[in-house]
């Protein structure tokens, strides 16, 4: 047992009139010492669910995010015209509604701004689809790439995948408590601020909770990071929806404060009923339908959203050339491919790496 994480713990498991927040330093670690199973699981179930139970303030996230900058992978930084914008998106996928960011991301990488998604397998407690059996539908395969193999892809293409199970598995070692205790701890709200990313990046978190974005402020501010996009999104990811109004907040270090952002999909002929989540292998061909320029309401979507992210980024002036460019790089080929270009990369990879094995297993 960890004497110096019990401390930590009962500071922040002694109840709801007692208990108090940790500082930077302390949730720092605490962080590095569940990383690290240097805390006995006994002590890591107790902490993610009083945690959880108190809320986390925006200094503990600072702090946790230390941690993860500390212990965990990054992509180097790669030359482009355009800031990368790294989406998080909970970890724990979707179950009611079909995620666009794969479409979004290969237009905004066809534009020419690179984007780096993150994530890991089926995560409780959704059990969702994540975003990586999406990617090996279409035919690109993070799961079996080292770090130095995603950072080739990423600066080849523009676009990166962070995977859990091999690029962090310090993190990957704590999913079974997330599975045990049948709740998000607060290590769900890092995956959505977290930036694996050493160069100039826009961070963009979702989130569906109000407190939530305002704790990502406060980490943020903490944490001096300048640039970042809050959205409220379908189901906490960075999707833009079409049924309501989108609620998101710009934080630019070139305007003096925090921009609220209220976009009517009505207002700009995008409003609709989102696109909702079928089995994988029916809504990987409606994405390559979409990438092939055949119309549809995922199609709709993709350009609400890729729009967005391309007047963000900079690429385009204002909202409406965002909508215009971002439809066009789909019906002119331009992200389909892309696609194809990171399948052969995909491929490549896995080429050499079974002739290394069969190698291996041949006898001498």
């Amino acid at each position: 047992m960890s004497n110096a994480f019990r401390d930590l713990l009962r500071k922040v498991g002694s109840g709801s009139h007692t208990s108090k927040a940790l500082t930077r330093e302390e949730a720092a670690t605490a962080t590095r010492m569940m990383l690290c199973q240097e805390a006995t699981p006994a002590q890591i179930g107790a902490f993610m669910i009083a945690h959880r139970i108190k809320r986390p303030t925006g200094e503990e996230l600072a702090g946790m995010l230390d941690a993860y900058e500390q212990l965990g992978p990054r992509l180097k930084s790669i030359s482009a015209s355009y800031p990368t914008i790294v989406m998080g998106i909970p970890y724990d996928g979707r179950s009611r509604t079909a995620p666009i960011s794969p479409l979004t991301a290969l237009i905004l990488t066809a534009a020419g701004c690179p984007v780096i998604l993150h994530g890991g397998r089926r995560m409780p407690t959704k059990e969702g689809v994540p975003l990586v059996e999406l990617w090996q539908g279409l035919e690109v395969d993070w799961t079996g790439l080292s770090l130095e193999q995603t950072q080739q892809i990423f600066a080849q293409t523009g676009l990166g995948f962070v995977y859990l199970p091999n690029h962090f598995p310090l993190a990957e070692g704590l999913v079974p408590y997330r599975e045990q205790i049948g709740k998000r701890p607060p290590f769900a709200t890092i995956e959505l601020l977290w930036c694996p990313y050493e160069g100039e990046a826009i961070v963009v978190p979702g989130f569906v909770h109000p407190p939530t974005e305002g704790m990502a402020q406060e980490a943020f501010a903490l944490r001096n990071v300048k640039r970042f996009i809050t959205v409220k999104g379908l189901e906490g990811s960075c999707d833009l929806p079409r049924d309501r109004t989108c609620i998101i907040g710009v934080n630019h270090p070139e305007k003096p404060s925090f921009e609220r952002l209220h976009l009517h999909p009505r207002d700009y002929g995008f409003a609709g009923e989102e696109v909702p989540l079928v089995p994988t292998s029916q809504l990987v061909t409606q994405m390559q339908q979409t990438l092939q320029g055949v119309a549809s309401e995922l199609t709709e979507s993709a350009v609400w959203n890729a729009g967005f992210y391309l007047w963000q980024c900079g690429i385009c002036p204002d909202l409406e050339t965002g909508f215009v460019h971002a439809r066009s790089l789909l019906t002119d080929g331009q992200a389909a491919e892309k696609l194809t270009e990171l399948q052969a990369f995909s491929r490549s990879f896995y080429v050499t790496y079974s002739a290394m094995s069969s190698s291996a297993r041949s006898p001498l």
